[in-house]
């Protein structure tokens, strides 16, 4: 039994995590003080762990790592079901997107465009600025369209 210096209370030592600088090889905080106080802290300073986040799921080899599992019979089966869940949780954003792709199957005239930003006509996605309005996009190569989001994202723009 090891006391929590942080709630007080007497647990067993394995609800210690170990740590091989203090004298009996576990911390003198519990698990369960551990996990509420790295929450506590991520809660505080969340604009930076996002961000942190961000950046380190675009290293090469998280890059490749994905990748590799999407191509798995499990990947495709967890990406349909986030694909599902994510058309359930913002139906106006699906809904703009489904009525645009429509119309540009009927109407070439439509697009794809050169991006907005450098004049690239590979790989242009169509961004909405507004989903009330499905038929009005802006063209931005794949770079730029990030960007968008990045710079909507940081003025606090919501379409």
């Amino acid at each position: 039994m090891k006391t929590c210096f942080k709630c007080g209370i007497s647990k067993d030592v394995e609800e210690f995590y170990r740590h091989s600088g203090m004298a009996d090889g576990r911390l003198g905080k519990c698990k369960e003080c551990c996990k509420s106080d790295n929450t506590a802290n991520r809660n505080k300073k969340i604009d930076y762990y996002r961000e942190y986040d961000r950046e380190r799921s675009e290293l090469p080899h998280r890059v490749e790592s994905r990748t590799e599992y999407l191509d798995t019979p499990e990947g495709r089966k967890k990406h349909k079901a986030g694909a599902k869940a994510w058309a359930k949780r913002k139906p106006r954003k699906r809904a703009a997107q489904t009525l645009f792709r429509n119309r540009l199957r009927s109407r070439p005239e439509l697009g794809p465009k050169p991006c907005n930003v450098c004049g690239t006509t590979i790989k242009v996605d169509a961004h909405h600025e507004d989903y009330d309005k499905p038929l009005d996009v802006v063209w931005y190569c794949r770079q730029h369209h990030m960007d968008r989001h990045k710079e909507m994202r940081r003025l606090g723009i919501k379409p």
